[in-house]
């Protein structure tokens, strides 16, 4: 349960001082036999509940008091921003108020564009649109439009705020250092972690450093160049620096295309590369077979040109054979005729005599087996190759 002091404070900013001293003073009495850890906020700033709150994020810099959570009601936590672009930062800014206490009711104030503007700068989404982005996140239980830039004694009360839970760093504003030191003095401040690597002006930033390829972007989105607030020269610009862009990509695209095909390629050829040689070999061999002449004798000859030579061989001995029978041939052929005329001749005496004797009956040569061997081998094989005395003749 709160005190009756507690519950004062809250209502009123000069009974919090009172409060916050009597507070202070009966921890400092409880924790006075308990050793400082170098790493650990002062025990007599921070309460137990606070310290055992898996999202509170005190440390031993913690120089301010933080007030005791009340036990028996939801403990009213205000975040405050402008929540412009809103963000995953801003949702766990938001979730590590939530988490704070296990009964936690969430109000998030956002301001609006008049004072953002005038305080800070102009913002991306108008305040309506910031007022709605904040109420769909899961962790916020009310939504406060209209926010205050600076908080006050008066609209801490008028909210029974318990604590506004913001990152440790001072915020300054105009001649304000910080706009929470109000809220420190207190003891109504609870810190909470903030979330690097990403933030509102973070996000800006790239789309002002990549300002054409967003241009371009929506542009090739139907966007018109007068709702783009740029003109007639600055589109062609644009669209040709796209057509340059688009060649670029297509060129790296078939390039690298390229280079993956020749890489599996040779890759190929490395893994096949025996069985390409081995078959290679193989093919080469059986045209080898195919080029080469069995020898008369029927042995496989060891090379293509002793066959060439024994072939020769034999056809210069068929030569001297057939040259030979030619010979004879012509002496036969001789006797021949001189037996003929010699009949000849004998039956015109014989006819002078007797007119009517039959006519000689003409022996036939002897037969002669080179003959015979002569007319059993090709005429072709006669043609293509003449005697040797012809030659030499």
């Amino acid at each position: 349960m709160a005190s009756p002091a507690t519950s004062a404070a809250l209502a009123s900013p000069h009974l919090a001082d009172a409060s916050s001293s009597n507070s202070s003073s009966s921890s400092s009495s409880s924790t006075a036999q308990a050793p400082a850890s170098s790493n650990a906020p002062d025990p007599s700033l921070v309460p137990e509940a606070i310290l055992n709150s898996p999202s509170v994020d005190v440390s031993a810099s913690t120089t301010f008091r933080i007030n005791a959570p009340p036990t028996d009601r939801a403990v009213r936590i205000y975040c405050d921003g402008i929540y412009d672009l809103f963000h995953y930062g801003h949702a766990k800014a938001l979730e590590q108020a939530k988490k704070a206490f296990p009964n936690v009711h969430l109000l998030v104030g956002v301001c609006n564009d008049r004072e953002t503007h005038k305080r800070k700068g102009k913002t991306v989404m108008v305040d309506h649109e910031r007022y709605e982005s904040v109420r769909h996140c899961k962790w916020v239980d009310q939504v406060i439009p209209d926010a205050p830039w600076i908080i006050t004694q008066a609209f801490i009360d008028e909210h029974q705020i318990d604590y506004v839970a913001h990152d440790d760093i001072p915020y300054a504003a105009g001649d304000v250092a910080d706009v929470y030191a109000f809220v420190k003095a207190q003891g109504r401040f609870l810190p909470t972690k903030r979330t690097d690597g990403i933030s509102t002006s973070d996000l800006i930033t790239r789309i002002v450093r990549d300002y054409d390829e967003y241009l371009r972007r929506n542009l090739n989105r139907g966007v018109s160049p007068r709702e783009l607030n740029i003109g007639y020269f600055k589109e062609k610009r644009l669209r040709v620096a796209q057509q340059v862009m688009e060649l670029q990509t297509e060129i790296k695209s078939e390039l690298a295309e390229w280079k993956d095909e020749w890489k599996e390629t040779v890759k190929t050829w490395e893994d096949k590369s025996a069985g390409y040689v081995k078959g290679f070999v193989s093919m080469f061999q059986k045209g080898v077979k195919l080029l080469r002449i069995r020898s008369p004798t029927g042995s496989r000859p060891t090379s293509p040109s002793v066959p060439q030579k024994r072939r020769r061989a034999s056809d210069d001995d068929g030569d001297d054979r057939n040259e030979g029978d030619d010979m004879d041939a012509d002496e036969n052929g001789h006797e021949d005729r001189q037996r003929g005329r010699r009949h000849a001749d004998q039956g015109e005496e014989e006819s002078d005599e007797s007119p009517i004797d039959p006519p000689p009956v003409l022996s036939p040569p002897p037969s002669n087996t080179r003959q015979q061997k002569q007319q059993q081998q090709p005429k072709q094989q006669q043609q293509q190759r003449p005697s040797k005395r012809r030659r030499q003749g």
